[in-house]
């Protein structure tokens, strides 16, 4: 019987796409007098592929993108300041991601999430204003140890006192969600990001594959037995 149900961050219920473009219109309005040159949706167009759906460190993308736009008075780092003071703002959930949490909180279930990224992970977390229905949230800049690798999920498990074979993961990325929750044993289900990709991949097959969350209620009680 499932008992705990964990969660990516990004891409499955922080709606990080819509949320970075919101970010960086914002960002080329406040410093406009520096990135006037560049026009407003090369600016963000840029940012948003450089960024890479949250892959890529902060400081690579600014830095490829004040040498790639030209910019003069600003660094980086004061990019890199402004991302830090103001992406809260803009961060945006996945539709029905609030109900969903609140279900799974009143059928009993431990809820918790493994996300890769920095600390600043946890602002965004706040700024979403879900924190309060975690039970244990783990971050690799503070754990020392990131998805796939094993050591994250086994850590988080025993947060919770849960096996692994108790516990169901659901994420976006078939390699660090998928095929890292399940060689430890975990039920996986996976967030894709449109209804056009493989559900199987080389290196990972899930459980279950759903395209909103509003699906993922249905799908824990197929797994799970349980009645929601």
């Amino acid at each position: 019987m499932i008992k705990a149900v964990f969660f990516e961050l990004d891409r499955t219920l922080l709606d990080r796409d819509t949320s970075v473009r919101l970010f960086a219109q914002g960002q080329y309005d406040r410093l406009y007098p520096y990135l006037k040159q560049a026009g407003k949706e090369t600016y963000v167009t840029r940012f948003v592929e450089l960024d890479n759906h949250g892959l890529v460190r902060k400081d690579r993308v600014y830095k490829q993108l004040v040498q790639e736009l030209g910019v003069r008075r600003l660094t980086w780092q004061d990019f890199y300041k402004d991302y830090r003071a103001n992406f809260r703002y803009t961060c945006r959930v996945f539709q029905d991601t609030d109900i969903v949490l609140d279900m799974l909180k009143q059928a009993g279930f431990l809820l918790g999430i493994i996300t890769n990224g920095s600390g600043h992970q946890m602002t965004n977390i706040r700024a979403i204003n879900i924190e309060h229905y975690f039970d244990v949230i783990l971050i690799s800049e503070w754990e020392g140890v990131k998805k796939p690798e094993p050591e994250i999920f086994h850590r988080a498990l025993g947060k919770l006192r849960v096996s692994a074979s108790e516990s169901v993961f659901i994420g976006d990325n078939p390699i660090a969600d998928i095929a890292g929750a399940g060689q430890v044993g975990m039920k996986t289900i996976w967030k894709r990001d449109n209804p056009e990709q493989e559900s199987v991949t080389a290196d990972a097959v899930a459980d279950a594959v759903i395209d909103n969350l509003s699906e993922l209620l249905t799908v824990l009680q197929q797994l799970n037995g349980a009645k929601l």
